[in-house]
């Protein structure tokens, strides 16, 4: 056979030309490999959205990844230096320079921990979303008591996402109060209000596992929320909106819960004995029972729902009206102690009731009162008063042959803001100075031991002020140091936990909306702690068993 001339078998090149295009061919060849296998001017492959071109490559691979030069991770917010980026953006240089992309689309990498707004990694469609519906989980499930916390999670969300949870409770006068915080997911759907902190927007922040409660705040403006019948739980409904926009997104799960006052077994028993008016609160069981008896303010009525929840914790609790109530005094202009001494009696010979004192709570107008009986009456062991004051307030006190003089008022030291709302701090006159040294209250008479539950940023008037000049007085004529816990950030209105500061409302004296005080989150820790203080105290001196309790601030 003959050999192959020019143009012949090889293009008509000779042997060398054929092997110089050969070893062109190979080369071009290689670079086709490293640039994807694309031939110059061919078109680019389809990639993810925000891909780099230069750097990814189209075989998916499993491999770990370095952050593309040509795209930025996004940072986020107060993170400091921890960012997030998709899986579409990551590649990795091997030993031999190889880089392969990471499947896509998939799941994009856990995000990392942060209190800021999350990010979303452009258009990529959603991955990894839970298969079911999202839906509101309870601990307990669909009733608990008024002053026990209560679990609040939601499952079956997607990754990561962001959600809008608020809250809703209708007092019985149809008032509405609400509650909203926002939360973005973990990497598995769930959202624990206990492990999950709110991000800013929300009515609250950070990780606050019942600030959808304490949150609550009255559409209708100088509006406190109370219960008027124990016997019927309020309704706490719960919802999940999608998204963090003004308005609520769409509805992705609700559910109701029933917040209740009354534990199973404790009996309401109405008393209406001689000049009494008032509600008996007894636990389960035969008894006897340490017992308390429960004053409210300035506010009047029967405030029932302090004296209950009270109850719930094994005390005989007799919640006391004093005036503004069915047959008595629709004013409060005086009062005679031989009312509440009535009262006083009624507990101590009640056969469900321990003997041989009882003890005395009151906040506001209603500590001072408690102080009054203390100081006047016998079989008083114990008196715990929030936010109350040492001195006489607000109406004149008899007792027999005794008148004590309200303390005076000067309204011109009252201040006005632009919005209406009263500052009355200043408005009372010192119990130390001058004719108003007589409405100081004798409570070095008393033969009980007092405990101070002081709000220090009580607007209404100086308690801190009151229950330091109580225990100089006290320790002045060697009587027993009382305790007196402080909280910073707490105003007057120290409620059962989780009850929503009132931070204004009206004030029967004054005839305007005046300013309580307080900061809502510090409020609510003082609430919760005090609460455990005022059994602690009760249970040491009324059974002579200590309650473990001790203070958390």
């Amino acid at each position: 056979m003959k050999p192959p001339t020019a143009g012949e078998g090889s293009g008509g090149k000779t042997e060398e030309e054929a092997g110089m295009q050969e070893s062109r061919e190979v080369r071009k060849s290689a670079r086709r490999r490293e640039s994807g296998g694309r031939d110059k001017g061919a078109a680019a492959p389809l990639l993810p959205a925000g891909a780099c071109q230069r750097h990814s490559r189209p075989e998916p691979g499993p491999g770990f990844a370095r952050i593309c030069p040509r795209i930025r991770p996004q940072r986020r917010e107060r993170s400091g230096a921890m960012w997030q980026v998709s899986a579409r953006s990551l590649s990795r240089a091997s030993c031999r320079g190889w880089q392969r992309r990471l499947p896509w689309p998939g799941p994009a990498p856990a995000a990392p921990r942060s209190r800021g707004p999350a990010w979303s990694p452009g258009t990529a469609p959603a991955q990894g979303l839970s298969s079911m519906a999202p839906a509101i989980r309870l601990s307990p499930a669909t009733r608990s008591l008024f002053d026990e916390p209560l679990a609040i999670a939601v499952q079956g969300l997607g990754p990561r996402q962001q959600v809008t949870l608020r809250t809703s409770l209708r007092d019985e006068t149809g008032e509405l109060f609400q509650a909203t915080a926002h939360y973005q997911a973990g990497d598995d759907g769930q959202l624990d209000l206990a492990r999950c902190p709110a991000l800013p927007g929300g009515s609250f922040s950070g990780l606050e596992p019942m600030g959808l409660l304490w949150a609550l705040q009255p559409q209708k403006p100088f509006w406190r929320l109370v219960k008027r019948d124990v016997q019927s739980p309020f309704l706490l409904q719960l919802e999940v909106f999608e998204g963090h926009g003004e308005r609520p997104g769409r509805l992705l799960a609700q559910a109701q819960h029933e917040r209740a006052f009354l534990r199973d077994g404790v009996r309401r028993v109405p008393v209406r004995e001689g000049r009494i008016r008032a509600t008996l609160f007894l636990p389960p069981g035969s008894g006897p029972f340490p017992g308390i008896i429960d004053l409210y303010g300035a506010g009047g009525g029967l405030p029932e729902y302090r004296a209950c929840l009270l109850a719930n914790h094994g005390f005989a609790v007799l919640a006391l009206a004093f005036y503004s109530y069915e047959d008595l005094p629709k004013g409060m202009k005086e009062f005679h102690l031989e009312y509440f001494e009535e009262a006083v009696n009624y507990m101590l010979q009640h056969t469900q009731v321990k003997g041989p004192g009882i003890g005395l709570l009151g906040h506001s107008k209603g500590g001072d009162l408690c102080v009054s009986m203390a100081s006047f009456l016998k079989g008083i062991t114990a008196t715990a008063l929030i936010n109350g004051s040492v001195a006489n307030v607000g109406a004149v006190l008899h007792y027999k042959d005794i008148t004590i003089p309200p303390l005076g008022i000067n309204r011109k030291r009252i201040k006005v803001s632009k919005s209406g709302i009263a500052d009355v701090i200043d408005a009372l006159n010192s119990p130390l100075e001058g004719p108003d040294q007589q409405s100081f209250i004798p409570l070095e008479k008393a033969e009980c031991s007092f405990l101070f539950i002081v709000g220090q940023d009580d607007h209404n008037w100086k308690s801190e002020f009151f229950a330091v000049e109580g225990s100089k007085r006290l320790q002045a004529h060697g009587k027993e140091k009382p305790e007196i816990v402080c909280y910073p950030g707490a105003g007057h209105y120290i409620e059962p936990p989780f009850f929503p500061m009132c931070a204004a409302s009206m004030h029967l004296l004054f005839g305007k909306p005046v300013m309580w005080g307080g900061e809502p989150k510090a409020h609510c820790e003082a609430q919760i702690d005090a609460w455990q203080q005022i059994q602690a105290f009760f249970c040491k001196h009324l059974t002579g068993k200590p309650s473990g309790t001790s203070s958390k601030l």
